[in-house]
């Protein structure tokens, strides 16, 4: 009985193996994928590639790309819903579909432009805009060294309404706002917020400040590090909340532009140590933001019916730094915001206090 009974166990696993290798496909360029469904993205991203971020460099359009992913999906509101004031949202493509109604939303200023370059790029290829956006983030990041595999979806059924407004955080928005926000889109922890905001460490502001376009909000802006969270740290000042400063903290690197919003957030108590946990934490970086990335990427969708086409995605860059404080700069410089643990101590680079550069433009 022992026997047969093991017997029986060997072959259902022999079948659920062999189930398992008759669902993987060999895509038309060699790609091995789980799903043969997903070979239909092979070619668009190798036009993401070439014709939207420059042959595989993170710059302006990848950050501007992993943008859009947040400021589409992030568009959902089961609680206005529930008042029955608006259903839909999320994930869902509505912020291209309906670009002259959500660009016009002030959180949304600016993504016009990286819609529009995306444009031409889902017209050559039979891909919804929901998937397309999504894609085109997670293709993006892994461009920069140290970022997360991020996981891919397909399967998204195109909006048909615009996203209501006000769903989208802004940089002014208060601590208590932004969490409340976060959990009625989708029930995110504050946890999941700061894991988020980890996206700064790869982005810029043209809007934030419109006299000082491409202003990184950490000093490595083509690396997915953690500098942006030793950096949010140091001592700043708040700029007065009216006028082309709204939302804004001066940061002691010249040329780097600090959100009060990430301020506030690194400062908090509810939120404080868990920014505090990614200093010098790479491992941590790239598993809570892939994790949270997840998570907002199939908003307003049952993951269960969307198709895994992760394998897609390609396997980005080693990480390119260590975890260190700007020259002129030390632990004598951080405002220390986690009252359970000192902030960890690190070398700080040698030589004379220089400028952040800004992104270029596309």
């Amino acid at each position: 009985m022992a026997f047969k009974a093991l017997l029986v166990s060997v072959l259902a696993a022999l079948q659920v193996a062999n189930g398992a290798l008759i669902r993987r496909a060999t895509c038309s360029d060699g790609t091995v994928v789980a799903n043969s469904a997903c070979c239909v993205l092979i070619p668009v991203v190798q036009d993401l590639q070439t014709n939207l971020f420059d042959g595989g460099e993170c710059g302006e359009e990848v950050h501007e790309s992993l943008r859009l992913t947040f400021h589409d999906a992030i568009g959902i509101s089961p609680a206005i819903a529930a008042r029955g004031q608006f259903g839909g949202g999320g994930a869902d493509g509505s912020i291209a579909l309906f670009e002259d109604i959500e660009t016009n939303f002030h959180a949304n200023l600016g993504v016009d432009e990286i819609i529009d370059e995306q444009r031409p790029l889902i017209q050559r290829h039979n891909i919804t805009t929901a998937d397309f956006i999504q894609l085109a983030g997670a293709i993006g990041v892994a461009n920069c060294p140290g970022a997360p595999q991020l996981d891919v979806f397909i399967g998204r059924a195109d909006a048909t309404q615009p996203a209501p407004d006000l769903t989208v955080p802004e940089p002014f928005d208060t601590v208590d706002s932004i969490l409340a926000r976060f959990s009625d889109a989708g029930g995110f922890s504050a946890a999941e917020v700061v894991a988020l905001l980890a996206s700064h460490t790869v982005a810029a502001a043209d809007h934030v400040d419109p006299s000082i376009p491409g202003t990184p909000f950490d000093s490595t802006p083509e690396l997915f590090d953690t500098q942006f969270f030793i950096e949010t740290q140091l001592r700043g000042t708040l700029f007065p909340g009216t006028g082309g400063n709204q939302g804004e903290v001066e940061s002691p690197l010249h040329g780097e532009l600090r959100l009060q919003s990430d301020s506030e957030l690194a400062r908090d108590s509810r939120t404080a140590c868990e920014w505090q946990s990614f200093v010098n934490n790479q491992a941590k970086l790239q598993s809570a933001f892939k994790a949270a990335f997840r998570k907002m990427t199939v908003l307003g969708h049952d993951e269960t019916q969307l198709i895994d086409c992760s394998d897609v995605v390609q396997t980005p860059p080693a990480p390119a730094s260590n975890a260190h404080f700007p020259a002129g700069l030390s632990n004598a410089d951080i405002e220390q915001a986690c009252a359970s643990t000192p902030f960890p101590t690190l070398p700080t680079d040698p030589g004379p206090v220089t400028s952040v550069a800004p992104v270029p433009p596309s």
